[in-house]
């Protein structure tokens, strides 16, 4: 009897333990035209995808240049009229920040050129000789607009086209990050569309949440990671030239989808891939983008001089496929 009872004892005290090893809750969803992944702990039962959707919704409204009816969309087509909303305000304010930092190689008045090129939501011209390109140059540079005291955008010229596409989908995960704390939610991991934001610790396994740098010659339907990394309060974007890229039908040349905003020019430099951690989703967002354009070398410095960010570029020597890491980023991988 007496060994039944204790039995019994541990018996309860083990389920008791598997009771109170919290487990994360998962919320899934489409958002800017790929899926998200929400893994997050509440003692609640809550349901996150109407209030994740909202947020989303909002973004496309004010950025987003694959809805007509948004407020970039109708400035993009001349409308001078619009009164943007603070969403585009702090979208362009971030842009203006990279823009300034990365010399003008991160610069969102190159819609004109993806457009041209064909990674935008028009048909891609058929023909870019260095006349085309020419003319195409000048309705491009981040100086060359503004927002005015009542609001509006300013554009040097009509023609001036805007894509925050490089730094919009990680401005939309902080601001889903952003709704999660409002709701009390401490502990969670956003993927959208490859980017991170991760926020104090996966509890179940009482680490930081680790997540992967992917490898490069990784196929969709087989992603493959090259290194992990954890991630305690910060984001992670990357950017690559490896995937997407377009072969012109007539000369047959490939054209990658990094733009030189300085020259116009659509060719991939060495580096490879950017993987950047930072604060925001926005800024690792658009750190990446300026990696691709910048290089290797000028990526050094650019990383060189920004405090709270970290990097991990592959880039290409020669025939060789080679890493580059930042001090910071060497240091939390090994803490992995």
């Amino acid at each position: 009897m007496t060994r039944v009872f204790y039995f019994l004892i541990f018996l309860m005290v083990s389920v008791a333990c598997v009771e109170k090893t919290p487990q994360p809750k998962v919320q899934q969803g489409n958002a800017f035209g790929t899926t998200y992944t929400i893994q997050f702990y509440s003692e609640r039962n809550v349901d996150m995808s109407r209030g994740v959707d909202s947020v989303i919704n909002q973004i496309n409204q004010s950025v987003s240049t694959y809805m007509p009816t948004s407020d970039i969309s109708k400035i993009n087509k001349g409308d001078s009229t619009i009164v943007v909303d603070d969403i585009f305000k702090e979208v362009y304010v971030i842009s203006e920040k990279v823009y300034k930092e990365s010399s003008g190689y991160f610069d969102p008045t190159i819609g004109v050129l993806r457009n041209a090129y064909g990674f935008g939501d028009v048909k891609p011209l058929e023909r870019i000789d260095s006349p085309v390109l020419d003319s195409l140059m000048r309705y491009v540079g981040f100086q060359k607009v503004s927002i005015t005291s009542e609001g509006t955008v300013k554009k040097e010229h009509p023609e001036i086209y805007f894509d925050f596409n490089a730094v919009a989908k990680g401005y939309g995960i902080d601001r889903i990050g952003a709704y999660l704390e409002a709701e009390g939610i401490e502990n969670f991991l956003i993927e959208l569309g490859g980017e991170l934001l991760a926020k104090g610790q996966n509890i179940a396994k009482n680490k930081p949440w680790v997540v992967g740098i992917e490898a490069v010659d990784s196929a969709l339907d087989n992603r493959n990671y090259e290194a992990t990394v954890p991630l305690v309060d910060r984001a992670m974007a990357s950017s690559g030239n490896y995937r997407k890229f377009r072969i012109d039908s007539i000369t047959g040349k490939r054209f990658v989808h990094t733009i030189n905003p300085l020259t116009g020019s659509a060719e991939k430099s060495d580096v490879t891939s950017a993987t950047i951690l930072a604060p925001t989703c926005a800024l690792a967002d658009a750190y990446a983008t300026a990696c691709m354009a910048l290089g290797l070398e000028k990526s050094k410095v650019l990383l060189a001089s920004l405090p709270n960010v970290e990097a991990y570029l592959t880039y290409q020597d020669g025939e060789q496929s080679r890493v580059y890491q930042t001090p910071g980023m060497a240091a939390i991988m090994k803490t992995n």
